[in-house]
């Protein structure tokens, strides 16, 4: 433990309700009244980030909540000068939480004279000053050894886990979990190990990027309730596209599960109009008033998993417990019934 003191939160512009939602969490876990450190993050005229701590944090052991969802260059800046700030005014520790790692698809060259921002964004958060990062399903986990600190990346399944058999009761037996591709296939798996569940695959070629020309389902879909899983979901297109699949290959019904719900342009209307009967996603990013208002998308809550997650952090003691059935389920029960 850095300090005797209590964790000290603060967070950009990028998620407030998140961060809000974290610190009441802890609040309760602690006994203590834990709010955001009283700063501000505004721009200048021409958008230049200026941040300003009005509280002492010498010898504090910070934590920093910011996703780096859409706008993502300004709310990475936002980050990245929130470190600097803390830095200068000698904190113990800073530790990144962020729940949405941007940049996160851009971890591997695909072609010639293209980036991997991926390690730079990786760099430029170390070189900030932050000793420690805690995120949620990265997009590919590799992106962990891009760091030279260490990195918790929670991850959404055994949340999941415990939502589907809460709204799946009497039904477990015809589930069907669908990694909506072949890259995806470890994260399907994992929930599909949770629920006791078998696993299908939706194989699809594109012509071009952003185009997918052929959907072909791998495994038998009759007469059951498919589960799509994956950790973003942007323009919705494919995933509603994967639906339509699943149901002409004999699918009962169609649900998705989605970590990240970026919901780009016409994401919203594509899932209301879906034949998806739901999409469920998490709280990483903050939600629009359109995803809130849409009648077939439902949102998780992480602050009780990113709470825990902190405290855990704070006290020195192990992350991955949070990964087991036996730790989360209470911090989740009073969200969902269990027997």
């Amino acid at each position: 433990m850095a300090t005797m003191n209590e964790p000290k939160l603060i967070a950009g512009n990028a998620n407030l309700p998140l961060a809000e939602a974290i610190a009441r969490r802890m609040s309760m876990n602690r006994g203590v009244q834990l709010g955001l450190v009283d700063a501000r993050v505004e721009r200048f005229n021409d958008g230049e980030i200026f941040v300003e701590v009005y509280e002492n944090v010498r010898g504090e052991d910070m934590f920093i909540i910011q996703p780096t969802s859409n706008p993502a260059n300004d709310n990475l800046m936002e980050l990245l000068i929130m470190a600097d700030a803390l830095r200068r005014s000698s904190a113990a520790r800073i530790t990144a939480v962020i729940p949405y790692f941007g940049y996160a698809r851009q971890d591997r060259r695909t072609k010639a004279r293209t980036p991997i921002s991926a390690k730079l964004v990786a760099n430029l958060l170390t070189q900030a000053g932050i000793e420690r990062v805690l995120t949620m399903d990265l997009h590919a986990a590799q992106i962990q050894g891009f760091f030279d600190i260490p990195v918790d990346n929670l991850y959404a399944s055994p949340i999941f886990a415990l939502d589907i058999k809460s709204n799946f009761k009497g039904q477990m037996d015809d589930l069907m979990v669908v990694s909506p591709d072949v890259g995806g296939v470890a994260r399907a798996r994992e929930l599909a190990k949770r629920i006791n569940s078998p696993l299908s695959i939706v194989d699809k070629r594109r012509e071009k990027p952003g185009e997918v020309a052929e959907m072909t389902v791998i495994g038998d879909v009759t007469d059951k309730i498919c589960l799509i899983v994956d950790d973003m979901c942007d323009t919705a297109g494919t995933l509603c596209k994967a639906a339509e699949v699943l149901l002409e290959n004999g699918a009962k019904e169609v649900h998705a599960y989605i970590t990240h719900g970026v919901m780009s342009g016409p994401a919203v209307t594509r899932v209301t109009n879906s034949v998806m009967k739901s999409l469920v996603i998490t709280d990483t990013i903050q939600p629009s008033e359109a995803v809130k208002a849409a009648p077939n998308i439902r949102i998780v809550p992480t602050a009780p998993i990113f709470s825990q997650a902190i405290l855990n952090i704070w006290y020195g003691t192990s992350v991955s417990s949070l990964f087991e059935d036996s730790t989360l389920t209470p911090i989740y029960e009073s969200l969902y019934a269990m027997d």
